[in-house]
């Protein structure tokens, strides 16, 4: 039996539904609310083996991105982008060293951990100076090292954008551009690492169309939300899944 095969039947006719909820909400966040993709990146390790999710999910990424970066293509902050590529390529190296020797409970908990940590420091009274050079630097690895060993890299960069005071557009705008060019470059990594093979890149692909949906709920939501509501949202879908990363 091929790794296609034995991918494709494990799958229970539930394991589907929840895949297809997941692509959905990977769109939407892409387009409207960040925070909602981590929530999205739990679930699918819940159906697919935590390594193989992360691949899984990196192709449903990459099909949000092109239609993120081209929609939020006039909302971007580049001189931040250039600033954060050097800290990010320091994380996923760090990531995938560390892909190599932990089993999929302590991703969890270790990506539990991180969210929590960041969430407490956000309610810093002066956000942690988030205008600071090494500040920056210190989010930029974080989001490197957890897009890398669990496609949660967002969470990091959501809270460092938020407590940069950016305008929802801004911040999807820069979090598009700047992942879509942190997933093109964790592709040869995963693949390195055996874990973007043929099967999970196949399942990844199938779910595209339900991707790019969540795209279009999501260009058409994010009109109807007001600035605190976003961050307020944003927030709150980190939190949930940070706490579930642990307890769950």
């Amino acid at each position: 039996m091929t790794e296609i095969e034995t991918l494709w039947t494990s799958l229970p006719l539930w394991g589907w539904l929840v895949l297809a909820l997941c692509a959905l909400l990977i769109g939407f966040s892409k387009t409207a609310l960040g925070g909602m993709g981590l929530v999205a990146v739990v679930l699918t390790s819940q159906v697919v083996a935590t390594k193989d999710s992360t691949a899984v999910v990196l192709v449903m990424l990459l099909v949000g991105d092109l239609v993120a970066t081209w929609t939020y293509r006039h909302d971007v902050d580049w001189r931040l982008i250039g600033r954060l590529i050097p800290p990010v390529l320091v994380g996923i190296g760090a990531g995938a060293l560390f892909l190599n020797w932990v089993d999929g409970p302590m991703l969890k908990r270790t990506m539990g951990v991180i969210l929590l940590v960041l969430l407490v420091l956000g309610l810093w009274p002066d956000k942690l100076a988030a205008h600071r050079p090494s500040v920056g630097m210190a989010y930029g690895g974080l989001a490197g090292f957890t897009t890398m060993v669990a496609n949660g890299g967002g969470p990091p960069m959501s809270l460092y954008l938020l407590a940069r005071k950016y305008d929802k557009l801004r911040f999807l705008g820069t979090t598009a551009w700047f992942f879509f060019a942190v997933n093109l470059i964790k592709v040869p990594f995963s693949i390195a690492g055996g874990i973007l093979r043929a099967d999970t890149a196949l399942l990844g692909a199938v779910l595209a169309p339900l991707v790019l949906v969540g795209t279009l709920v999501g260009r058409l939501t994010i009109k109807k939300i007001d600035q605190l509501t976003f961050e307020r949202l944003v927030t709150v879908f980190i939190a949930i899944s940070a706490v579930y990363l642990l307890v769950g």
